[in-house]
């Protein structure tokens, strides 16, 4: 009897073994049938990305094409974005300097007139429109666009908005492209293809639908976006990557910095290049640049931690700040004319009063904290930050108002809507954030 039992215990744990060592097999087999899966569906989202960017590649003004035919096909066809090539016939323009001459300095000057006179009318009123800081306090974020640009090589790096149209909004990506995109539609205008490097320095156009692009491709570009072919210019000034673009307050100039030490004066409607002059300072390039509201003077940062003043009329440096450790990251003019903000690797935001040539503010923040770009609103009430997270100030006070932690990787560019209605926020994220009430 025992002997019985015996048996069919080890029988039993016999088959046992035999049902384990078959049940191994099997999930040894589906672990690789699952790992060759994830393998093929890694492979063909791979391909459908690249095929996806190679047929927009191949749809030049598809956006104008597209909205045309749309008209008669039905309210169902969406309009797609224009793809924007750069022209084969696109001359390259000549490096050498046209000179500025006495009739563009007349007019130079006389817009100076014109804006210091309405600067003095505005007085101290601020815009019945403006939004209170109470208001700006309780922004949110109320949308989030991760789609402008390539997901493939991630982060958008700089950002401006159309003065007149703030429902137009441009974004230059590590992609080397740059976005032009309808934030109440939610619909991207355009695709701007050309740069053979990531494009670093956007700026719209305050009164028409005009970009400049600027790149370490060493070109800045200009596009006229609802052109069936947008590439208008292409400004060769400097021999190093183009670290800095500004646009002139008469909306024909630009002024452009680089890392071959040189700042650049140039005409955006002939492409040529009006006069460049060099930084005078040795082994130190120019990190950034931006125009003063009045258009006569501005600014540059150096990697050796300074902000020059230059007198534009006469190419000559007027001012030098001190006071920043690490290259200046980023420059802003006060609308009032008053006030410049500049940053640096060093984790604070200095102001400082250009009629006095003094620093009257520093905002310290937290240690590690890095900084990528500042801009005061129009009206010149707030200053905004963005870097490690994005930040408001209230001017005069200098009290912060309200911090947004939404991005998920370093902010890199903040812009005012009209009023300060709603802000804008780039990040290497790859998404593009507003936020409102």
């Amino acid at each position: 009897m025992l002997q019985d039992e015996w048996d069919a215990v080890m029988l039993h744990a016999f088959t046992q073994r035999q049902q384990l060592q078959t049940a191994r097999q099997e999930l040894s087999h589906a672990l690789y049938q699952h790992d060759a899966a994830c393998r093929v569906i890694g492979r063909l989202t791979k391909e459908v990305t690249a095929a996806r960017e190679a047929l927009a590649t191949l749809k030049p003004q598809a956006g104008i094409s597209v909205s045309d035919s749309s008209a008669n096909a039905g309210p169902t066809t969406i309009p797609q974005p224009a793809i924007a090539m750069e022209a084969a016939g696109v001359p390259n323009q000549p490096t050498e300097e046209a000179g500025i001459t006495d009739e563009i300095i007349k007019k130079l000057q006389e817009k100076a007139t014109v804006l210091t006179q309405e600067r003095k009318k505005r007085g101290r009123t601020v815009p019945e429109d403006l939004i209170d800081q109470e208001s700006l306090k309780g922004f949110k974020t109320l949308a989030s666009h991760p789609g402008l640009h390539s997901a493939s090589v991630p982060g958008i790096l700089s950002l401006d908005i159309h003065s007149e149209d703030t429902s137009k909004i441009l974004t230059g990506g590590n992609d080397k492209n740059a976005t032009v995109f309808n934030k109440d539609t939610e619909q991207i205008i355009a695709v701007l293809k050309g740069h053979t490097k990531k494009v670093t320095r956007v700026i719209y156009h305050p009164n028409e639908d005009v970009v400049i692009t600027g790149s370490p491709d060493t070109t800045i570009r200009v596009w006229n976006v609802g052109a069936s072919n947008p590439l208008s210019q292409i400004i060769r000034a400097h021999e190093g990557s183009v670290t800095g673009v500004s646009l002139h307050p008469t909306g024909d100039y630009v002024l452009s910095t680089s890392v071959d030490q040189n700042w650049a004066f140039s005409d955006i409607r002939t492409g040529k290049l009006l006069t460049k002059v060099s930084s005078q300072t040795s082994n130190n390039t120019l990190t950034t640049g931006q125009f003063h509201p009045d258009g006569l003077i501005f600014g540059t940062g150096t990697s050796d931690s300074n902000v020059v003043i230059w007198d534009l009329k006469e190419q000559s440096n007027v001012a030098t700040f001190s006071g920043h450790s690490g290259p200046i990251t980023a420059i802003s003019f006060s609308e009032n004319g008053y006030y410049l903000a500049t940053s640096a690797d060093d984790c604070c935001v200095k102001l400082w009063d250009l009629r006095k040539l003094k620093n009257f503010k520093t905002l310290v923040m937290d240690d590690g904290y890095e900084i990528k770009d500042l801009c005061f609103d129009q009206s010149g009430t707030y200053l905004g930050v963005a870097g490690t997270d994005v930040r408001v100030y209230m001017c005069k006070q200098w009290q912060e108002l309200k911090v947004f932690n939404d991005h998920t990787a370093l902010a890199t560019g903040i812009r005012f809507g009209k009023h300060s209605q709603f802000i804008a926020s780039t990040s290497m994220d790859r998404t593009l954030k507003l936020y409102g009430l």
